[in-house]
This record gives structure tokens, sequence and C-alpha cells, in this order.
């Protein structure tokens, strides 16, 4: 369990470091913000671009991917189908959708596959599949849901392209490109952008830990307690349960590949989410609390899965 323990102790070190940014305002009343932009226009991109040019595309072609895939699906929709009925907004109803289903791959998801699956290569089909296939269906409906909303209408060609004017799905398509290519990069052209994507994981996480300064306790009264709560439920036992069933049962798994899909579904939400919910300004404070206590709650999860599993 140390690699479990030395995961979430870099987040929430950086966190804590994000909170005293924000307590003592050495950034300003809008250092959440250019933070916010910085990672989501600039250094996520980049971030995305680097991982996934090196990245072998054959991995995803794998029953850990369908498990993943699936899993993803049923939880998602679950969350969409209460918030279409209870009303919540495209939007709303979006990030919460990816609150219940897009696990923290990156920066938590690597070191605890190495430390507890000993091998950092098995989150990239899940990497894959959250970067390729579901960020980019988020991003457009967001997308979508806020030029709907506003004065703005987009022709159908218009809708069409809304994926590739997105900066986090042109990295990712880009990466893509170059991997399923084999081109090379040069270095003078890829050493600044791994260097811009540094960025990306610490911006986050100071910027999500200067949002904490003022909150109220997550899952609190308010008008997201609930959206909270379900999509907290859903990311921490919800998406697990169903990755053990569907590789248990339908894909036949079992031992340590079995280990390792149901690990990796248990990670808490992505600290991306708040970056999105930020840019598009909406279920901000469902993102906050919703990543918080999710990453609270899988621990014991993941303590959980590794005893029974391990």
């Amino acid at each position: 369990m140390q690699g479990v323990l030395n995961g979430f102790a870099v987040i929430a070190i950086v966190i804590v470091v994000g909170y005293v940014i924000g307590r003592r305002g050495y950034l300003g009343a809008n250092g959440r913000e250019v933070l916010n932009k910085l990672a989501f226009h600039v250094a996520s991109p980049a971030l995305l671009f680097t991982m996934l040019a090196k990245a072998d595309l054959a991995v995803i072609l794998s029953p850990s991917l369908l498990v993943t895939a699936l899993s993803t699906a049923a939880v998602a929709g679950i969350f969409i189908t209460v918030g279409v009925v209870r009303g919540w907004g495209t939007g709303r109803t979006t990030i919460g959708a990816l609150c219940s289903s897009l696990v923290n791959s990156g920066n938590l998801g690597i070191p605890i596959a190495v430390y507890v699956l000993g091998d950092a290569s098995l989150v990239a089909p899940v990497l894959l599949f959250q970067q390729l296939v579901v960020t980019p269906i988020a991003l457009t409906v967001l997308d979508l849901s806020e030029a709907s909303s506003g004065a703005e209408r987009l022709t159908w060609a218009q809708r069409l392209l809304t994926p590739f004017r997105n900066p986090v799905a042109i990295g990712s398509l880009s990466g893509v490109l170059v991997s399923a290519t084999g081109i090379t990069v040069p270095s003078p052209i890829f050493d600044p952008l791994e260097l811009i994507a540094n960025m990306s994981v610490p911006g986050i996480l100071i910027a999500f830990g200067i949002s904490l300064c003022g909150s109220s306790w997550p899952g609190g009264r308010g008008a997201d307690r609930v959206p909270v709560l379900l999509s907290t439920a859903l990311k921490a036992v919800g998406q697990p349960m169903v990755a053990w069933a569907l590789a248990s049962f339908v894909f036949g798994l079992h031992g340590a590949r079995l280990l390792d899909v149901v690990v990796t579904s248990a990670l808490p939400a992505a600290q991306n989410i708040f970056t999105y919910s930020s840019r598009y300004r909406v279920g901000e404070r469902l993102a906050r609390e919703s990543i918080l206590l999710s990453t609270m709650a899988s621990v014991p999860a993941l303590v959980v899965v590794a005893a029974l599993l391990g």
C-alpha cells in the first residue's frame, strides 16, 4: 500500500501549496483563473501531445480497454439519466458524468500503477481511451451547450468541426497522428513542448488548492449536494464494482489482470475535470467537491480492492 499512499501524498502536498497561495493572495484575485487558462489552452494540450506521440497505440486493443469503456459508459449513463430526470442542465450533467467516470490516470494513476501493479504501462489503455474518446465527446457537448446558451448560432459545419477547435482535443489528436504515422518530432520542437507540458499537473493542482479557500465542506448543504454525493458514490464504489463484474463474468479475467482493471477503475475523479468546469463556468463547485470527496473515498476503496484481489 506504500504506492497508494505515496501517490496521494504527492497530490495532497501540491494542493496544500495551492491552498496556502490562495489564502496568502500571492497570485492576486485572478490567479486561479490564469492557472486554469494556462492549463487548458497551453500546458494540457502539450502534455497530451507529448504523451500520446510516444504511446504504443496497440495497447488500446485489449480486454482491459473494453472493461474500461463499458464501466465508464455505465456509471456515466446512470448520472446522465438522473441529471435529465432532475433537470440539472446539459453542462452541469456533463461535468457530473465526468466526475463519476473519468479516472485520475495520469498524476495519480501512474505512481499507483508503478508501486501497486508494478508496471506504469497498465494505465495506458485507460489514459488513451479517456483522452481520445471520452474527453473530446464531453468537451464537444460543453462547447455546443455554451454556444446554444448564448447569442451565437452554430451552423452544422461548425458543430461538426467543434472537436477540432478545442485545444485539448487538438493536442490529443495531434499526438495520435504522430504516433500512428511514426513521425519523429525534432528535439528543438519536442523538448520545449515537454517543458511546457510539465506545467500542466502542478498548475491544475495548485489552481484546485486555491479554489478550496473559503469553500464549505464537500457534500454539505446546497444545490450541488445530491450531484456531488451521487458522482462520488458512482466513482468510488459503482465503477470498480461494474469493472469487477465485467472483467470476471464477461471477459473471464482473473489474477493480476483482474486486479489491474479494478484498481484503475477505483482511482478517483481526474483533476482536469475542474479545469474544464472552470473554462466553461459550469458545475465548478460540483467538480471541486466531487474530486475532493472521491479522492478521499478512493484511499479505502483501493486498500479493499488490493486486499481482496491482490
